[in-house]
């Protein structure tokens, strides 16, 4: 056996795949070494202490091959098992160990209708809170479990991007237990696989609770999950972090000093919309003001503010919630979201009875939503007169500050981005990716804003049901920033790349 003193760096080393089938999960994970070659019957692996010779020892008896050791970096082994075996790939190997798979008479492998009964063992427990874990750590803001054909999939989205997850090859097998497992924990009914079903778990990582919203479809090839991962912790926040400019938080800080009103936010999801409306309300949140919030869900716990939760199952919607507010005098409403003709109706009559009133709603740009409140049925003047303010927004990835450096322009993006004046001083950004962001050259989020006000020759249009192409024309002859030109001063100031903001406004055509 012979023991190598130099460390090495795991994440500069190709690591042949074909490894992992020499050395089973169940050693990996219980010794902490990473297999990284193999030659003339010696097996070389990366161990965090070389000093452990019993470790290596027993090792060696029980794989039966000479060892050669090199030091690595233990978080380093870990994330390197995790890439090559899979997240639970060690767990999985213990269940197939006890639960083995059947064989038909065509010799095609199927799943023991029993493995329901597994849905409470201990190494199935395991497996998913290892899936929420790692979750948590890469800061994933979704989970989603996707069954296939010939394989399941797991995926985190990061900072709005899709990253697929290594797992066991074989983890295929336990797709019906490892669905069940979660509805349990979201207390859902794990007999029902042929309708969908919503449901939230609560649980506990560090001295940070995370609510989960759980929702289950069913698919062709099983069920197919998707897991939301919210922070239960109160949220407080200054309108100076929401990333907007000095302009636009001056406007929004002069508008939540209305008394009356309603302020829409609007944008796809994940856009945003509820950190900055409630952010917001956070800023209003005094004790001589009565705020009430309606939602669907609730997202984060505001401590001073009431908040509501519909139940559409039970017929409390959110139009039938507002009528019942109103009764409650409050100064400040929000409605989750303005999903019909009712709600907006309701919202519009809150508006000018003397209540402000945020909400959002679903569209491309902050003019477009005038139209949408109009294609919902609601009579344009009344958007006129109680319309305060629409703001669309986006979240752009912010650039790593670890590995990003200075770059050149280049001219092809710059000419579909629309041509933008560039300052004399301003330096622009890349990066490549480091450890730090996980090597997406990206890490955290920022919004890019479109505050459109509604002035009196931009309330004349709405009344004249001007098409929401040339209110916008209107409202950026009037100063407004579109969301495209907010995110160019995210770049001049080399926090973002024209890519990245491309990317996010690809529907904003260049208004001349």
């Amino acid at each position: 056996m012979n023991d190598s003193k130099s460390a090495l760096n795991l994440k500069e080393i190709e690591i042949d795949p074909l490894l992992k089938e020499k050395v089973p999960a169940k050693y990996v994970y219980h010794y902490q070494f990473m297999p990284i070659g193999f030659e003339s019957n010696t097996l070389k692996i990366a161990v965090a202490d070389l000093t452990d010779i019993q470790m290596l020892d027993d090792i060696k008896m029980i794989l039966g091959f000479d060892i050669e050791a090199v030091q690595a970096d233990e978080t380093d082994i870990k994330d390197c098992l995790n890439k090559h075996y899979g997240i639970g790939a060690d767990t999985l190997e213990k269940i197939s160990a006890s639960e083995p798979v059947l064989k038909t008479g065509d010799d095609s492998s199927i799943v023991k209708e029993d493995l329901e009964d597994m849905v409470e063992d201990a190494s199935m427990i395991r497996f998913v809170n290892q899936i929420l874990l790692e979750a948590y750590k890469d800061r994933a803001t979704d989970i989603h479990i996707e069954p296939f054909e010939n394989k399941l999939r797991i995926r985190y989205r990061i900072d709005g991007i899709l990253y697929d997850k290594p797992i066991p090859a074989d983890v295929r097998n336990f797709q019906s237990s490892l669905v069940s497992r979660i509805k349990i924990m979201a207390n859902l009914n794990i007999a029902e696989k042929r309708l969908p079903q919503d449901g939230r778990i609560k649980i506990k990582v560090g001295d940070n609770e995370l609510d989960l919203r759980v929702s289950i479809l069913p698919t062709q090839y099983g069920e197919t999950v998707n897991i939301r991962l919210l922070s239960s912790q109160n949220l407080i926040l200054g309108l100076e972090k929401l990333g907007l400019h000095k302009k636009g938080q001056a406007i929004l800080e002069k508008l939540i000093k209305k008394t009356h009103g309603v302020i829409l936010v609007t944008g796809p999801t994940g856009s945003g919309k509820s950190t900055t409306l409630y952010t917001c309300l956070s800023q209003l949140n005094n004790i001589d003001k009565k705020i009430i919030t309606i939602e669907d869900p609730i997202e984060y716990q505001l401590s001073g503010i009431t908040q509501l939760q519909v139940h559409p199952k039970i017929d409390f919607t959110f139009s039938r919630g507002l009528r019942s507010i109103l009764r409650h005098d409050p100064n400040v409403m929000m409605v989750g979201e303005i999903r019909d003709k009712e709600t907006a109706d309701i919202t519009i009559r809150c508006a000018l009875t003397g209540h402000l009133v945020f909400s959002t709603l679903h569209t491309n740009d902050a003019a477009s939503g005038v139209s949408r409140l109009v294609d919902m049925g609601v009579e344009p003047f009344l958007v006129s007169s109680a319309v305060e303010c629409l703001i669309a927004q986006r979240l752009v990835r912010v650039l790593c500050l670890e590995c990003k450096k200075p770059t050149e322009l280049d001219k092809e993006l710059l000419k579909e981005f629309g041509n933008p004046t560039i300052p004399k001083d301003a330096t622009f950004f890349e990066s490549e990716g480091c450890e730090s962001c996980r090597f997406t050259g990206y890490q955290g989020r920022s919004a890019i804003y479109e505050i459109l006000l509604l002035s009196e020759a931009i309330r004349e249009m709405v009344v004249q049901r001007v098409p929401s192409s040339r209110i916008k024309q209107q409202a950026l002859k009037e100063g407004m920033l579109s969301l495209r030109m907010d995110g160019w001063d995210k770049i001049t100031q080399g926090k973002t790349t024209i890519s990245e903001v491309l990317r996010v406004t690809q529907e904003e055509s260049v208004v001349e």
